[in-house]
């Protein structure tokens, strides 16, 4: 099941909500004030790369992602 992000219109609380995508969004409350008064907010995902770890922090050298641009961006590739 994929984690929803809310914002409560009333209290301005932000939450996150473990549903499924079908749920209707009139359904879910806000934990702090229980409003429904809430808007889904735009988020990422984050992806899991098998075979690339960086038990050592991450460095372009031995990082693996081209060098162009630095994929490992100072050390927070987001690959570990």
């Amino acid at each position: 099941m994929p984690v929803f992000e809310y914002k409560c219109s009333s209290c301005n609380s932000k939450f996150e909500v473990l549903h499924k995508s079908s749920i209707d969004q009139k359904d879910v409350i806000c934990p702090e004030c229980d409003s429904k008064e809430i808007k889904k907010l735009f988020s990422t995902f984050s992806a899991s790369v098998q075979g690339h770890s960086h038990d050592h922090g991450c460095n372009p050298e031995s990082c693996g992602m081209p060098s162009a641009g630095c994929g490992c961006a100072g050390g927070s590739c987001g690959l570990n």
